[in-house]
């Protein structure tokens, strides 16, 4: 019996240990495993305070639906979004403290390859990556993984920007005819649709032609036309843009 004592004392003192250990993990602070995000790059987290972007010019275009749903581009429209599109966006950047430049349309005019070829990809990536499912490309894993390659160094050579946002956005909007003609086919049962506003953001590596960021604007409302609309509609794109240190 006195033998036995002090091994049922050593297996209480370890109990308690073990309870004490617990009890100390519980109250530590949770170090939180960091989550990747569907629309950064493989290994990029964030963005150098110190890194140099240039903002592109938002590459937009406003519609009208006719009756039949045919898109008729209305340029005062699109002017008028252009301005208050450029306005938020580089209130947006500017307030993480980048040291960002926004590119005139006039020096844009040079780069026209490289916008349209953003907006190439931006579909691809939209269809493909945001979409997925059957759209997936089984090669991505599911990554954000596309790249340009050499095609933005002649951006990078002008501007001196290590990075660059590009920004494409369509919006449509009903016209008196064609909410007529809806009103007149829901009274059938048929729904037709009365605009949409669609949108892509890239943040994109001038280095190394990388997408580091992606984020895709799709739905039936909002109104670029309007300034405080407008910027709601940017703020939204903008969701997500990498955190800045």
């Amino acid at each position: 019996m006195r033998d036995a004592l002090p091994a049922a004392c050593l297996v209480l003192a370890a109990l308690g240990s073990i309870g004490d250990a617990v009890a100390q993990a519980a109250a530590a602070p949770a170090q939180a495993a960091p989550i990747e995000s569907k629309y950064l790059a493989p290994g990029f987290t964030q963005l150098p305070k110190a890194a140099r972007v240039v903002i592109m010019p938002v590459d937009v275009e406003l519609y009208s639906l006719s009756a039949g749903g045919v898109a008729e581009p209305r340029a005062d429209w699109t002017t008028a979004a252009l301005g208050h599109m450029k306005t938020a966006v580089t209130a947006r950047i500017g307030a993480t403290g980048l040291n960002a430049t926004t590119m005139e349309d006039v020096e844009a005019d040079e780069f026209a390859e490289q916008v349209g070829l953003h907006a190439a990809v931006a579909r691809s990536i939209a269809l493909h990556h945001a979409t997925g499912g059957i759209w997936a490309l089984p090669s991505k894993n599911g990554r954000l993984d596309w790249s340009f390659d050499d095609s933005m160094k002649p951006l990078q050579e002008k501007t001196g920007a290590r990075y660059a946002l590009f920004i494409y956005v369509r919006d449509s909007y009903a016209s008196a005819e064609r909410k007529a003609a809806m009103v007149a086919m829901a009274l059938l049962g048929v729904g037709l649709s009365g605009g949409t506003q669609s949108g892509y953001a890239s943040l994109v590596d001038l280095e190394t032609g990388r997408v580091l960021w992606f984020n895709r604007l799709l739905r039936a409302t909002g109104d670029l036309r309007e300034g405080t609309a407008a910027a709601e509609s940017m703020s939204a794109l903008l969701t997500g843009f990498p955190v800045v240190r």
